[in-house]
């Protein structure tokens, strides 16, 4: 029974080891590692708090030094620009099919545009420079008043920032 006994509380001490002796985790930019030496020379910051999951992948291949010989098979036909913006690997998209994207997304931009055109008149209506129409509430209650012009104020001044971003957007995709 003794013997049972040391057997088994030698097995979840082994048991229970592994799962308490977590190495120490360096983050080294997007890299994590568990090499202290490593870590050390990098000069990696220890990730404190929280448990880290590293999902393992196929290792990227280095950058070669450019030169001649591998520049040539790096150029492929269609790539264009593209391919210093798109990471390897990444799917290659028709340029018939990239124009019709073009289309539904200039698309989809002036049909917010128009939203937030007519947002902004509704509450520039309301708002009527600072001085918008009192409601029966706010005969008597000159506080409610001010607050109300501030939210209209500040409506007024989130759709036009908008209105300005959907413009700048739209201008990105005519370049």
């Amino acid at each position: 029974m003794r013997h049972t006994l040391i057997v088994l509380l030698a097995t979840l001490a082994a048991m229970a080891a592994p799962v308490s002796a977590q190495d120490r985790i360096y983050r080294c930019g997007n890299e994590y590692t568990n090499n202290a030496t490593q870590a050390k020379e990098r000069g990696c910051r220890l990730v404190e708090g929280g448990n880290v999951t590293v999902l393992q992948g196929a290792p990227r291949p280095a950058a070669p030094a450019a030169s001649p010989s591998s520049a040539a098979p790096a150029a492929s036909p269609g790539a264009g620009t593209a391919s210093t913006s798109s990471p390897p690997g990444a799917p290659r998209v028709a340029s018939a099919d990239q124009r019709a994207r073009d289309a539904d997304a200039r698309a989809i931009l002036e049909d917010e545009l128009r939203k937030a055109e007519t947002r902004l008149a509704d509450l520039r209506r309301d708002y009527n420079n600072g001085e918008p129409q009192r409601t029966a509430l706010e005969l008597n209650n000159p506080q409610a008043y001010s607050e109300r012009t501030a939210e209209l104020k500040a409506g007024v001044a989130r759709a036009e920032a908008d209105v300005a971003g959907i413009r700048r957007e739209l201008g990105r995709l005519n370049k």
